[in-house]
């Protein structure tokens, strides 16, 4: 099956789903030259293609990759693409509307009744994190790294459920300094934390995946989903999905009231340090 909804320069499809091996999906974010970064216009088809897995009942276990060297470089700055169903809204509906658009997305992955593996093969930063740790288990390549950047760009490092899953993953501690210092964790440090099951090299990820695929999917059907269902509602003290919209409405309050994120991407282009202020220019 191959999903087709948005295509990038290249006229290739955005999202592409394989069949390695039997009652196995590869769901594959296909944007390289833009290190899979959530615009939109690949968001939409990657929950079209995980809604309409869930339902497929010959795929028993899931994995999630990015093309090229990143799994998903989080937000994009340059390219952030076309939201659905907006036409006539206001600014602020429109802030609305497109974060819900990403928190779909976070949560078809919590939904699925498969298991979903993150063959997390480069750089998983901001929402890449994110999607990672929406994932039911994480492999890393060791050209992997992992980064809670929200930050780094003048805005809070909570979104997408990242302050909800990132503690429960690896502890409050090292969530907390992750989160505030928003510094990289390669892959070696990111197995020791346990923020992954296993560092691998970057030539036996998916193979890695594939196998422990295999093996969930020889186990009971009901048995399988009936895990999962039961680890995540033991983690689930409060709701995920309330924890993020107050993640989202607190990222929202910052992105329009102040102008640090674009000082963050002006400073960045301009190989200076950013000096972020309170107030919207």
């Amino acid at each position: 099956m191959l999903v087709v909804s948005e295509q990038n320069s290249t006229a290739q499809p955005l999202v592409l789903v394989d069949r390695p091996r039997p009652q196995l999906a590869v769901v594959t974010l296909n944007r390289p030259e833009r290190m899979n970064s959530m615009a939109f216009d690949v968001m939409v088809p990657l929950r079209a293609a995980l809604e309409e897995l869930n339902h497929d009942n010959d795929t028993r276990v899931v994995v999630l990759t990015g093309a090229g060297r990143g799994f998903s470089s989080g937000a994009d700055h340059k390219s952030a693409g076309s939201v659905p169903h907006v036409e006539g809204l206001t600014k602020p509906t429109y802030a609305l509307r497109s974060m819900e658009v990403l928190d779909d997305v976070i949560l078809a992955i919590r939904r699925m009744h498969q298991p979903v593996i993150a063959a997390v093969n480069g750089a998983a930063i901001g929402g890449g994190l994110c999607l990672a740790l929406a994932c039911d288990v994480r492999v890393a390549a060791a050209g992997a790294y992992f980064r809670a950047a929200g930050i780094n760009n003048g805005l809070t490092a909570s979104e997408l459920g990242l302050s909800y899953l990132l503690p429960k993953a690896i502890g409050t501690s090292r969530a907390f300094e992750l989160m505030l210092t928003g510094r990289d964790v390669d892959a070696e440090e990111a197995q020791r934390i346990g923020l992954v099951s296993y560092a691998v090299p970057d030539d036996e990820l998916l193979d890695t995946c594939y196998s422990m695929g295999e093996r969930i999917a020889s186990f009971s059907r009901p048995g399988v989903e009936l895990t999962k269902r039961t680890l995540w509602s033991g983690l689930e003290a409060g709701s995920l999905e309330g924890h993020m919209q107050a993640e989202g409405l607190g990222q929202l309050y910052v992105r329009l009231l102040t102008a640090n994120f674009e000082e963050a991407v002006a400073a960045r282009a301009e190989k200076r340090p950013a000096a972020f202020t309170d107030d919207k220019l």
